[in-house]
C-alpha cells in the first residue's frame, strides 16, 4: 500500500472525499514529524515512535568497495502495541 492507496482508503471507510483524506494525512504526517523532533510519539495500544541517535561508522560503497564514514544522523524506531500485534495475529 502506498499513500494514494492510503488516502483512498481513508475517504472511503470516513466517507469524505479525497482532498480531504490527504489533507487529513499530510496534516498527521507534519504533526508526527514535529513532535518526533522533540521527544517520542505513544499511541495507545498501536506502538510508540521513538527518535534515536545513529553514531557515526565505517561503510563501504557497493559498487566500488571503497571504505567511507557514514555521518551521524537521527533515524526512528517503532515498537508495536499489544492491540496492533493481537490484531495481526489473530
Amino acid at each position: 500500500m502506498n499513500k494514494s492507496d492510503l488516502v483512498n482508503e481513508l475517504a472511503a471507510k470516513l466517507n469524505i472525499p479525497q482532498y480531504q483524506s490527504r489533507h487529513f494525512l499530510d496534516t498527521f504526517q507534519e504533526v508526527l514529524t514535529e513532535m518526533l523532533k522533540q521527544d517520542s510519539i505513544i499511541l495507545q495500544g498501536f506502538g510508540t515512535f521513538e527518535p534515536w541517535e545513529q553514531k557515526e561508522r565505517l561503510g563501504r560503497n557497493p559498487r566500488t568497495g571503497l571504505l567511507c564514514m557514514i555521518a551521524p544522523h537521527t533515524s526512528v524506531k517503532f515498537k508495536p502495541g499489544k492491540f496492533l500485534l493481537k490484531a495481526l495475529n489473530s
